[in-house]
């Protein structure tokens, strides 16, 4: 199979287009409006010859993209007054998740994700976004306290996978990603997750379980990243491209899967050249999804939330 492009060499003429249109916003000459409105219709019309051809592997590296927004710009842009809460309360602080309470839409969340940092400093402080397994026993602490009080639980999801290291094991990574499935599948407080970036292995399904499944069309899901998959199955780097297109990545694939319920839209050319429009598009499927499930007694969420996982697999029944 042929190598296609970096996304990186696709986006070129967009990311110019993007940097003329910060340049302008930030000048006072006149007629700042229709220029960028015109630019942004340059950026659309480019993104559409580019769009249909993305291959998964493309997508997966549009999910990676450093400049795509993270879960507290999330936070910072949908939610007012975020507490942040620390530590499990057995070992450490993990600063791969972001957990606390927030208003949203003037109601109090919980709200839970992973951070993997803009800079190289902060990239190792969060350890790349990959979870030790006090991080998930954290995030579990702040969703049954929220299952106490009655408030809903919004996860977002970004991460290359739990971190696979010794102390990690010791420590009892699977574990605490079993118990984290167990406890919160059966949680009696709406939770909706949003899939952001990255969805990678056990690592996001720690957090993953909930009543809507919401992905960013530009982000992935998956049991293994593509270059795991080519080095288990293939144990070759250049099949990374077989294995990314095989899994089955893709939000449309895992929507017609059953495994996620709603592709949130990206602006044109992705989440990264428009963060603002992203944001708008998120909270706009957050809210309509916590409303629908707010209406819903205790007794139906949880017997709508089983029968939603239960069936996920099922390809034919006799």
């Amino acid at each position: 199979m042929s190598k296609s492009l970096d996304f990186y060499q696709l986006e070129k003429k967009i990311v110019e287009l993007k940097e003329q249109i910060d340049q302008i916003q930030l000048s006072e000459e006149q007629g700042k409006k229709e220029k960028v409105a015109g630019l942004k219709l340059e950026i659309e019309k480019e993104w559409a010859k580019i769009a249909p051809k993305l291959t998964p592997t493309q997508i997966v590296q549009i999910a990676r993209h450093p400049k795509r927004p993270y879960c507290l710009d999330y936070v910072n842009a949908l939610m007012q007054d975020f507490m942040e809460m620390h530590g499990d309360r057995r070992f450490a602080d993990d600063t791969a998740v972001v957990s606390g309470l927030a208003f949203y839409k003037g109601q109090t969340v919980a709200v839970v994700g992973q951070q993997k940092g803009r800079t190289t400093r902060e990239r190792i402080e969060r350890n790349f976004g990959e979870p030790n397994p006090e991080g998930y026993r954290k995030a579990l602490r702040i969703m049954k306290t929220a299952e106490k009080f009655g408030f809903p639980i919004i996860t977002l999801i970004d991460t290359p996978g739990a971190y696979p290291g010794i102390g990690a094991e010791e420590r009892g990574q699977a574990e605490a990603i079993a118990n984290n499935l167990k406890v919160i599948s059966t949680m009696g407080v709406p939770i909706v997750c949003v899939i952001i970036g990255e969805g990678g292995s056990g690592g996001a399904l720690a957090i993953g379980v909930g009543d809507t499944i919401m992905m960013l069309e530009n982000s992935f899901y998956s049991v293994i990243s593509p270059e795991g998959c080519a080095a288990i199955l293939w144990k070759d780097q250049n099949a990374v491209e077989q294995a990314a297109q095989n899994m089955k990545i893709r939000a449309q694939d895992l929507l017609d899967l059953g495994v996620i319920d709603k592709i949130i839209p990206e602006p044109p050319g992705g989440a990264h050249i428009d963060c603002e429009q992203t944001f708008k598009n998120v909270d706009k499927h957050l809210n309509q999804a916590l409303k629908k499930l707010e209406q819903k007694p205790v007794q139906e969420l949880l017997e709508e939330r089983y029968q939603k996982f239960r069936k996920m697999g099922i390809v034919l029944e006799k």
